[in-house]
């Protein structure tokens, strides 16, 4: 293993250790004791598995970064590679200049956003309770979930880089930093177009007063500068504006890809193309009703009911559309602990919602399935429903509250 691999690991570990620091949820030195080997053992596991390569890397990580050092670095930002983002291909042309491995830099930068998703987490948890030891408590099981885990360290994927910043930028709106907000979820888009599975929370942010007419616009201007390092280096503005339309079909033609998705529930289809579409159109249907309950109970909503909206999204849209992957419920793995620490009468939901994503990691990496992927989709419809009822309940009991409606 390379030392400087090691150091800049421990970097990381020590910049996890800031962030606490700063949450000011470490005071005794029984509790710093606690910490520094809970973070040890977080990162320890994540320094092993830095040699471990996947065929997503052989295939396809590992040309990206080697086309654009064997063709000038950010100079050729121009040219279309891959099927992401704009974003993520920056630090593809970034490695490209270093001597360190390209594999352990593409996991580095996962974990670095691991870090950032368990102090996302941390911070939406300090909206729904006073209690240091769950915020704690929130951080470092982010960071041991196996499905956090093995995305980034182990599998090399970028899931940690889009939630993270989807959280922080919820975080952000929650404790009301409106702008702040805008420009994390344009970020999070601008990495993966998965984060449409959280962004409509924004919709329900509006309608409880949290963001403003007026902030929207910072989202597009936020994207639009994102994307402009590739525009300046010569790629057609609006094919990099326009480019999750152009990718679209490269997520595949299948129905369903290990995931647990409602597809998982059914071994053939006699039209597949109708399917497709039935699915497309049952999840819309399922985001507009959560939206029209949450517009009509606006002055009810509070931070737990918004974040259960979160959850909700991040499961039920996924679980109805055609053509999702493996990892594409990693958002839902991560609210749901998330509200765990807030609500632990939810602790079920946690749990069967990683049960249903670790099959399709499962069958990624040993390459056969340990049960089939219809007992995911039977977990996550158990964690639909879990997830109404508490819905429900908790906006029963929240008292109606006066809206500001300045612009």
């Amino acid at each position: 293993m390379d030392v400087r691999v090691s150091l800049l690991i421990a970097l990381e570990a020590l910049f996890a250790l800031f962030l606490l620091y700063r949450s000011g949820c470490i005071k005794t030195a029984a509790q710093w004791s606690a910490v520094v080997a809970l973070l040890l053992t977080a990162f320890v596991p994540r320094l092993l598995a830095m040699k471990y390569e996947t065929l997503d890397y052989q295939d396809f990580l590992a040309p990206w970064v080697e086309f654009y050092r064997q063709n000038g670095g950010f100079r050729a930002l121009y040219r279309p590679v891959g099927n992401y983002n704009v974003p993520y291909l920056y630090f593809m042309a970034l490695f490209s200049y270093s001597k360190i491995r390209d594999l352990y830099l593409i996991k580095l930068l996962s974990i670095f956003f691991d870090v950032l998703l368990a102090w996302g987490g941390m911070r939406l948890v300090s909206r729904l309770t006073d209690s240091p030891l769950r915020r704690i408590g929130c951080f470092f099981t982010i960071l041991l979930l196996p499905t956090v885990f093995l995305n980034g360290a182990v599998w090399g994927q970028c899931d940690s880089i889009y939630v993270a910043l989807a959280v922080l930028a919820l975080a952000d709106a929650l404790e009301e930093h409106p702008v702040r907000a805008m420009v994390l979820l344009a970020l999070s888009f601008g990495f993966k177009l998965q984060a449409v599975f959280v962004m409509p929370v924004f919709a329900v942010l509006l309608f409880a007063g949290k963001i403003r007419w007026k902030h929207l616009p910072v989202f597009p201007l936020a994207y639009i500068l994102l994307i402009l390092p590739a525009v300046i280096a010569g790629r057609p503005f609006f094919d990099t504006l326009l480019i999750y339309f152009r990718e679209s079909g490269t997520v595949g033609s299948a129905l369903n890809y290990n995931s647990s998705s409602v597809y998982a529930l059914f071994r053939t289809f006699g039209d597949p193309e109708a399917a497709a579409k039935l699915g497309i159109v049952a999840a819309f249907a399922f985001l507009l009703v959560l939206l029209a309950i949450c517009f009509v109970f606006r002055k009810r909503l509070n931070d737990r009911l918004i974040v259960i909206a979160a959850l909700l999204m991040a499961v039920g849209i996924p679980f109805f559309l055609p053509h999702m992957h493996d990892r594409y419920f990693f958002a839902a793995d991560a609210l749901s602990l998330i509200l765990v620490f807030g609500l632990p009468i939810l602790s079920p939901v946690a749990a069967l919602t990683q049960f249903a994503s670790l099959l399709g990691y499962y069958a990624y990496f040993v390459k056969r399935f340990l049960l089939y992927m219809d007992h995911g989709a039977r977990a996550l419809i158990l964690v639909l429903i879990a997830l109404w009822v508490c819905f429900v309940l908790e906006l029963k009991k929240s008292p109606e509250k006066v809206l500001d409606n300045r612009g």
